[in-house]
């Protein structure tokens, strides 16, 4: 008997019980409500959006309303004149306006990040129109280009120029007081994002390049602007986005005026949707400027190979 206790077998190892599946979907469940009200607020617009764009839908004439299959897109693109027209300076806007802001941004980014006294005034006073509205900008700048008020007075009274001369009402003029406007808010912006990207550069680097002979050029070029790589695609994306989506400055400075030379694409939109209630032929625009802005943006990326080695 006590051999037999002896060789009994030992007591088997304890189950394991299964992990509960609640603990690891928890942070999904929490999330969930929250989720779910955003893709609410912004699925059932967008899908409206591409809805409406088959629609011919007015409120002011209720006796067309119906659907209109491809009619709206098939107008657009052979017998819309003001489509292309807009479309263009769209592009030439971006362009310009995100160019001059990448510039500039570059260039106070990398002077606010060097060690002088009272350097955190200068970033402040750099940063702070960004905390400005759009809306606000505007006015701001309209009244900057008063005739009888503004800048042009000013010049006036030192000969240069004459009296009662608009800058916004002259198409010579209209497009660069237009672009000085939006870069006084937009260049703190490319700043903001540049200048915190250079706070990660080590000084190492530099050190290092200044023991092998390299002139500030060389380190610019061969150490800061590979660092900037992620930062500059990411942020002239973002801005050439808003850019294009760009409303409330021109319609406030300018209305699309004079003569609609300063009329972009999604301007054009509000104006046919808000001021001729066609609806359904802005949803169809809308839809057209959504495949044009998605198809840019995914070929800049792919041209830029964001995230790749620096």
């Amino acid at each position: 008997m006590a051999q037999a206790a002896a060789v009994a077998k030992p007591p088997a190892p304890p189950r394991r019980r299964r992990a509960s599946a609640t603990p690891r979907r928890l942070p999904y469940l929490l999330i969930a409500p929250a989720a779910l009200l955003m893709l609410g607020f912004i699925a059932y617009p967008v899908l409206s959006v591409f809805w409406y764009s088959l629609q011919e839908y007015n409120p002011t004439k209720p006796w067309r309303n119906g659907f209109a299959g491809l009619d709206n897109f098939t107008h657009i693109f052979t017998e819309d004149p003001l489509f292309w027209d807009t479309l263009v300076f769209s592009a030439k806007w971006v362009f310009v306006e995100v160019g001059l802001q990448l510039l500039f941004g570059l260039a106070l980014a990398l002077i606010v990040n060097q060690t002088f006294v009272g350097r955190a005034l200068g970033r402040a006073l750099v940063f702070s129109p960004w905390a400005v509205s759009g809306v606000l900008t505007s006015a701001i700048w309209v009244l900057l280009y008063n005739s009888q008020t503004g800048i042009t007075r000013y010049l006036a009274d030192m000969g240069v120029g004459a009296y009662g001369v608009s800058w916004l009402s002259d198409t010579s003029t209209v497009f660069p007081a237009a672009v000085v406007a939006d870069l006084w808010r937009g260049v703190p912006f490319f700043a903001i994002l540049i200048l915190a990207d250079l706070q990660s550069v080590s000084k190492d680097l530099y050190e290092a390049a200044e023991v092998d002979g390299a002139g500030r050029i060389k380190q610019f070029w061969h150490i800061t602007l590979p660092h900037l790589k992620d930062a500059i695609i990411l942020s002239t994306l973002l801005r050439a986005v808003w850019e294009f989506n760009n409303v409330d400055l021109l319609y406030t400075l300018t209305g699309g005026g004079p003569a609609g030379v300063t009329t972009t694409l999604p301007l054009y939109i509000a104006n046919t949707s808000v001021d001729a209630h066609d609806f359904g032929y802005a949803s169809a625009l809308t839809t057209v400027a959504f495949v044009i802005l998605l198809f840019c943006s995914t070929v800049y990326l792919r041209l830029s190979k964001f995230g790749g080695e620096k």
